[in-house]
């Protein structure tokens, strides 16, 4: 799913960096202390699955992990994948820098698309949740390999072919993704529950940090 350098034209990749610059500042603001350790773990579990690739053309297939950090973490999606991306290509030359901000959005944006989309199935039957997860996994992948084919297409047209290319390849990637993710929320739900974060406990969570910020800045 990473593109390499010298592949896109200028213009997408601002629009890249510009949305990832928009993505990871929501999700730092939404980031409090106590989700530190999280989006690091889930950081570092992205970085060691997707390092492992098979080269496709000017992009790569390989594992990715999107929707599952997408359903725990929400927004911090996105500064948790950027770091990944920025270690990726710094130490291992995957990827790449001018590249950092349109391969974020092809990996970030739809984990925090299909958070929202996905994780209200969360709290449903557990076939509900074991379908809502799989789907979460399954579309993550799906809307990436859509955004990177779009990407390669807005450069140059005769990218055409390659952009299928690297669509159809990642058909395999949806599937196994779609499964990692349903065994994953399966075993999260039986032996912890709580990091599985829901749109409306965000929503909560969020006011209750605000209201506990507005407290100690009247205390002072």
């Amino acid at each position: 799913m990473h593109i390499s350098e010298g592949i896109l034209s200028a213009p997408v990749l601002i629009t890249g960096a510009a949305i990832a610059a928009a993505g990871t500042a929501i999700g730092l603001k939404k980031t409090d202390y106590d989700r530190i350790a999280k989006v690091g773990i889930l950081s570092a579990s992205f970085f060691v699955a997707s390092l492992v690739h098979v080269p496709i053309g000017p992009s790569s297939v390989h594992l990715i992990l999107n929707g599952i950090v997408g359903l725990l973490l929400g927004w911090a999606a996105f500064p948790a994948i950027l770091t990944a991306l920025i270690l990726q290509a710094m130490f291992f030359q995957f990827g790449g820098i001018t590249t950092l901000g349109i391969n974020t959005v092809i990996m970030a944006m739809p984990a925090v698309l299909c958070y929202y989309l996905f994780s209200p199935l969360l709290n449903k039957k557990p076939a509900i949740a074991s379908i809502g997860a799989f789907a979460c996994g399954f579309c993550s992948v799906l809307f990436g390999a859509v955004v990177a084919a779009l990407s390669l297409l807005f450069t140059e047209e005769n990218f055409l072919q390659t952009a299928v290319m690297v669509a159809g390849a990642h058909l395999p990637v949806m599937i196994i993704e779609g499964i990692v993710t349903a065994f994953f929320v399966g075993f999260l739900q039986k032996v912890q529950p709580e990091m599985l974060i829901s749109v409306s406990a965000e929503k909560q969570h969020l006011r209750k940090s605000e209201v506990s910020k507005s407290l100690n800045t009247s205390e002072v």
